[in-house]
């Protein structure tokens, strides 16, 4: 039997929206509704010390933002920078957070009877990362948590 989750805000019957993006060749999305907005890649300043995942800081409208390199919190090889490369800007916790992401795709609306729980490990990362898995048409969407992430770049500070 398959286990399904709630989407998120526990929508039980309505569809909710995914902000997608892509981590190489893997779609992943983030719920739209923690999404502020998306930018290029922006020149980042250093923090030292930092963990590895930590990319650096960038200033967004007078607001001092922390970016991660998604990649690297997943336990993948670093980003390339390109000219494709985005800052998905999200909001967790009451704080904003970059996810430094490949590309970015589409806007993705999810059921929640379609929502999967992910497998515990999917393709050598860490399952707690993500909060399902959606079968599209022509492939998987990977759903993150992003709380999970934000909780696990913390975590790396504390090593």
């Amino acid at each position: 039997m398959t286990t399904v989750l709630n989407a998120p805000h526990d929508l039980t019957t309505e569809a909710s929206q995914c902000a997608t993006f892509y981590l190489g060749n893997q779609l992943m999305g983030v719920d739209i509704q923690q999404v502020q907005e998306i930018n290029r890649h922006a020149t980042v300043a250093a923090v030292p010390h930092a963990p590895e995942c930590v990319q650096g800081v960038i200033n967004l409208r007078g607001e001092v933002v922390t970016v991660l390199d998604l990649r690297r919190v997943l336990g993948l090889e670093p980003v390339e920078i390109t000219k494709e490369t985005r800052n998905v800007i999200v909001n967790v916790e009451g704080e904003k957070l970059g996810l430094l992401v490949d590309r970015i795709a589409d806007v993705v609306s999810t059921r929640p009877d379609q929502i999967e729980a992910p497998p515990a490990n999917i393709r050598g990362v860490d399952g707690r990362f993500f909060r399902g898995v959606c079968k599209l048409e022509s492939e998987l969407l990977v759903i993150l948590d992003v709380l999970e992430v934000f909780q696990g770049s913390r975590e790396e500070y504390t090593r």
